[in-house]
């Protein structure tokens, strides 16, 4: 097949089977400038963190200012084309609005960002500095751009806010939805495998461990058996929380109470109270009160119980 063949078959393709960017339409917002706007968005929360060359306090003010007037100029830019997409009036005015409100939002961003980075570093003993923490845990990255998202979330910007945490995903291989309500001091240790759900509430101090799972039982369907959208599907985490490895926690009614901690591939659809201990026993899921010094199967596959010291 020659290479006009090619071409020829895959305009049909085209043609039948979609899946082309909007030809003769709006434009959607460009993957690559969406990933840069992201990586700006890192560089102004962590001035002097992520730059090539060494950052100066004479200098901040001027790389802060151009920085600052190109993630403007780009946001405005995408959000323009997102809201043009999904058909609201007035697309240039409302982009400008919203990307003044948006970027507004940056030094409060910072500051609950930063509690995240603390719980980072007390949350784990490797950790050797704060500026560790910063350059090298992936933990920073997703959960900085997750909330910098929720705020296009809601603010009601289609699109983009998705597109900015698939970049995290994409780098951490964490899934959160921008979407999701999360608390200050939120640390996710390893950083791998972790699956937030769009209508998700999690507390203050929270601590999550790879493979974590906070998803959706099942769908509610409209006639057509399409899922509806808007409903409560994830589930809630209370403040000081911590949930061990390849834990799966489902259903939007499911709560878990504060300063409870879910052990290791446990399997949750149903709530749990305030300062519950639960883990897998043998075949058995055991929920009990927890106490000072709690003691949790380090594997669940054994049955003897391991002491464990929790600092949380």
């Amino acid at each position: 097949m020659s290479l006009d063949d090619i071409q020829q078959a895959l305009l049909a393709s085209y043609a039948k089977h979609g899946g082309i960017n909007h030809l003769d339409g709006v434009n959607l917002p460009a993957q690559s400038s969406v990933n840069q706007l992201a990586v700006d968005c890192m560089h102004l929360l962590f001035p002097g963190f992520f730059e090539n060359s060494k950052l100066t306090k004479e200098a901040v003010g001027g790389h802060v200012a151009k920085l600052l007037t190109q993630l403007d100029k780009r946001l405005e830019s995408e959000i323009e084309k997102c809201l043009r997409f999904s058909g609201i009036p007035g697309p240039a005015s409302s982009a400008r609005q919203l990307t003044t409100k948006i970027l507004t939002q940056l030094p409060a961003l910072r500051e609950v960002i930063q509690t995240d980075v603390a719980a980072a570093y007390r949350g784990d003993p490797a950790a050797r500095s704060i500026e560790e923490i910063i350059l090298a845990y992936p933990c920073v990255l997703v959960i900085s751009l997750q909330r910098f998202a929720h705020e296009l979330y809601r603010a009601g910007v289609p699109l983009l806010p998705r597109m900015i945490t698939e970049f995290a995903h994409e780098r951490t291989g964490c899934d959160l939805h921008p979407g999701a309500r999360i608390g200050s001091h939120f640390f996710i240790d390893h950083c791998t495998g972790v699956v937030i759900g769009e209508t998700a509430t999690i507390g203050h101090h929270v601590k999550l461990y790879q493979g974590v799972t906070l998803g959706a039982k099942s769908f509610e369907t409209d006639e057509a058996g399409d899922p509806i959208k808007g409903v409560k599907r994830h589930p809630d985490i209370g403040d000081h929380v911590t949930i061990y490895a390849n834990a799966t926690i489902l259903g939007g009614d499911t709560q878990i109470g504060e300063n409870s901690i879910i052990g290791s591939n446990v399997w949750l659809i149903k709530s749990v109270p305030a300062d519950s201990v639960v883990y897998n026993k043998g075949e058995n899921l055991v929920t009990r009160s927890r106490r000072q010094k709690e003691a949790l199967i380090e594997n669940p596959s054994h049955t003897d119980l391991r002491a464990y010291d929790w600092q949380i």
